[in-house]
């Protein structure tokens, strides 16, 4: 068996391209259109076979809400504090900031929590980040 990928549905397009192109550092490795189907397919990832996310966007507006059947996504990071300023200074809630030098949470623009995970040994704890809650919001 081998991960392909996971799929994720949005109503925010433009957003979550940029959440995860601009921000994350993934790639756009292909984008397909369905004319019948009204919808377009972006698969994103780090490198090319490496596992993905596909963004699916329905073309007529919908409403999606999160079930509890997904949890998060998980990325290993060069330096979890660097991360997080990334997505501090765009504005990104930060969920659980990297108070051990290791772990995170963040949320996307379609509220789903994305784990970042410090690649390596833990980092040693700094501040900001020992002191901080929550940091911003989409």
């Amino acid at each position: 068996m081998q991960y392909l990928h996971a799929m994720i549905r949005t109503n925010k397009l433009e957003e979550t391209l940029a959440f995860y192109c601009e921000l994350m550092g993934l790639k756009l490795l292909r984008k397909k259109d369905s004319e019948s189907g009204r919808f377009s397919l972006y698969f994103l990832a780090t490198h090319e076979g490496a596992p993905e996310i596909e963004v699916t966007h329905n073309w007529d507006e919908e409403e999606y809400s999160n079930g509890n059947n997904f949890g998060h996504f998980a990325f290993r990071v060069d330096n979890v504090y660097e991360q997080c300023e990334i997505f501090r200074a765009a504005g990104v809630d930060i969920l659980r900031p990297p108070r051990d030098g290791y772990m995170a949470f963040v949320k996307d623009p379609n509220n789903i929590s994305i784990e970042l995970l410090q690649s390596g040994e833990r980092l040693a704890p700094s501040e900001p980040w020992l002191s901080m809650d929550n940091v911003g919001s989409w």
